[in-house]
Parts: structure tokens; C-alpha cells; sequence
């Protein structure tokens, strides 16, 4: 079968279209015909070697993956051929202290599909049936693979990690990308006052459609000033936060007392230097959030079959043009989701 691999790191990295051997599945495990796999920043990372964990090349990236079932392992009871289904992308062990509670986010020995174990940008993939949801009707393969890592992500920020209130002032950074777009919606479906922000004119159209009542120029210094002046100088309640770096800070330059940012990613830098002084004065919080828990990807395809999610998808590539497609999302230059999508199905002895 065809599958993109990563073998040399770099920004570009080097990448071959290869033909690689059949994914036999455990007793456990289930094969995936892959119909469309989301690209996210992780991916990114993957590339560059920008992950603090030890990688190993040659490597298929890709962890939002939806897809039908072709085969399944010996003790696989709950799934059938021809189903279809979305891949949770934090594989979890299900036997840690953690899994045991449904807190899959935590789980002690979790892997990364796509990082540590080969992903979707392939025609075939092999998962564990225990990551598997199956797609709820009206969730079609493209609406799940662009919502089942970014969209599970900002769920699991705003119902699992956070409690949004009606009326709240939410922040939510980036609008334009995966979790953004959707923490705008999910944020609004929760009854807040969703500010938002964006780098360019297109990205910050795309924030008020999706239902922003306010959105900021990101690339404006002042952009914090902004978010005072329209609170009220009260400041938000919440930020939804996935940048790092400077931004985080600016983040607290607009959090209102007894406010709270929750943050899940560092594109813009891991380590900053941190003011305790107003945090501690003003009783604000930090929250960090990994993930997703099964019962939050769950939520979020059941969410985009009501039609109260939708995933916003700027293009889709064939799998032979992902070096091209990892090239765009580098750019910045995307307003919502990219998608890769594998050649026509192969029969299952290729």
C-alpha cells in the first residue's frame, strides 16, 4: 500500500511516497481505510523535530484520521467490517490509574498517532479498537477529520478543563485555525461573549462568520488595550490559548480578577517569564489542557451531527502532494482546516 513518509527532518523535511507492507492487526486492533486525515501543527513539529520526546524516521504522520474498518484482530467483538469511524489520536493504554476514570489525557503511557506510531497519510492504518468512535450520521469522513484532533482539543479546553458560564467574556486566540474555529462556536453554543483575534483581514472575517462578536488585529501591539476598552475594562473571564511565548502574557494583560487561560500548545514558545505579583493578586488561573478525553470526541461529532460544530476546511490534497500540504500550513497562510486524502482504495493484499 502507499504511505507518506517523513525520512530526514528539517523545515522542510524530506518526504517519499513509498510502498510499505500491509498493516496486519493485533488481537486488539483494527485496520482503517484511511478517507481523509486532518493536518495539525503537530505534524509540524514532527517535521522539524520541534518534540521533546525521542522520534524515530522513517515515520507516517497524521492523527486525525477517519475512515472505514477492513479488518479487525482476533478479539475485536464491537466493530465490523465496513464501519465507519473516527481515530482518537492520543492513543491511551485503557489500564492506568487514569484511563480508569475516563481521563485519557493523562494517560502514564500514551503515544502520539502519527508521531510515535504511524498515521493516516496513508491508504491503510492500524489503531487499537479502544481509540476508535464510531461517526455518528450526517458526520461525513472530511467533517470528522477536520474536527476529531483540533475540534476534540477545544472541546475538551471549554467542558473538561474549564467551565464557560452565560454571559462570560471568552477569548479566544487564533480564530482562524483548527481549535480556534471551533472554540469560537463551542464557545457561543455556551452562551459567551466571544472575542477573538487574527493576523490578517481574511483570518479575521473568518472569526466573526463562525460567530465572534468582536474580533482584534493580533499583529496590533495594542491588542490587549482593545480587549479592555470592549470589556469595559473588566477583561475576559477566559482564554482559550494555543500559541505560547509573548502571546501568553499579552493573554494576562486582558484577563479580568479571578479570570482564567487555558492553554494547550506552544507554537510561539515553550518557556516565558512569568509576573506572580497580579497573578496571585488578581486570584487569576492557569490551566493546562492535553488532548482529549474519549467522552470529548464523542461530544464533538455528536456536536457537528446536530449542526452546533462545523469544521471549516480550507483545502484538500491528494496524498502524493502532503510535502505541499505541510508547506501551506507552514506558511500561515490557512484559514481553518487542511485535509489530505488518500489514493483510491487499494485491495487489502497490496
Amino acid at each position: 500500500m502507499k504511505a507518506i513518509q517523513l525520512v530526514a527532518h528539517g523545515a522542510p523535511g524530506k518526504f517519499e511516497l513509498r510502498d510499505v507492507t500491509y498493516p496486519r492487526p493485533g488481537p486488539d486492533e483494527v485496520v482503517v481505510q484511511v478517507q481523509s486525515c486532518g493536518l495539525n501543527h503537530i505534524d509540524l513539529w514532527l517535521e522539524e523535530a520541534g518534540l521533546p520526546i525521542p522520534l524515530q524516521l522513517p515515520r507516517t504522520p497524521g492523527g486525525e484520521i477517519a475512515g472505514r474498518i477492513v479488518e479487525h484482530g482476533s478479539e475485536v467483538k464491537q466493530w465490523q467490517r465496513g464501519d465507519a469511524v473516527a481515530v482518537q489520536s492520543n492513543i491511551f493504554c485503557g489500564q492506568c490509574e487514569f484511563c480508569r476514570k475516563g481521563e485519557e489525557s493523562r494517560c502514564l503511557a500514551g503515544q502520539l498517532l502519527g508521531v510515535q506510531r504511524d498515521g493516516g497519510f496513508a491508504e491503510k492504518v492500524v489503531v487499537p479498537e479502544r481509540a476508535l468512535v464510531p461517526l455518528p450520521a450526517g458526520v461525513d469522513f472530511d467533517i470528522s477529520a477536520a474536527l476529531t484532533l483540533a475540534g476534540s482539543t477545544a472541546m475538551h479546553m471549554l467542558t473538561n478543563r474549564v467551565k464557560v458560564n452565560p454571559g462570560d467574556w471568552l477569548l479566544v486566540m487564533g480564530g482562524a485555525g483548527g481549535v480556534g474555529s471551533a472554540a469560537i462556536q463551542i464557545g457561543k453554543e455556551l452562551g459567551a461573549r466571544v472575542l477573538s483575534t487574527g493576523s490578517t483581514e481574511a483570518k479575521r472575517a473568518l472569526a466573526k462568520h463562525l460567530g465572534a462578536d468582536y474580533v482584534l488585529d493580533s499583529t496590533n501591539a495594542q491588542w490587549p488595550a482593545e480587549v479592555r476598552k470592549i470589556t469595559s475594562r473588566h477583561g475576559v473571564d477566559l482564554v482559550v490559548e494555543h500559541i505560547g511565548g509573548d502571546v501568553l502574557l499579552k493573554c494576562f494583560e486582558c484577563l479580568a480578577r479571578g479570570g482564567t487561560i487555558v492553554t494547550c500548545g506552544a507554537t510561539a514558545g515553550r518557556e516565558v517569564q512569568f509576573n506572580l505579583w497580579p497573578f496571585f493578586v488578581k486570584e487569576q488561573r492557569l490551566i493546562g489542557s492535553y488532548g482529549r478525553n474519549r467522552a470529548d470526541l464523542q461530544s464533538t461529532l455528536d456536536w457537528a451531527a446536530k449542526g452546533k460544530l462545523k469544521p471549516v476546511i480550507d483545502s484538500v490534497f491528494p496524498l502524493d502532494q502532503t510535502p505541499a500540504a505541510f508547506a501551506k500550513l507552514r506558511s500561515r497562510n490557512v484559514l481553518g482546516k487542511i485535509l489530505v486524502e488518500p489514493f483510491e482504495p487499494a485491495s487489502e493484499s497490496d
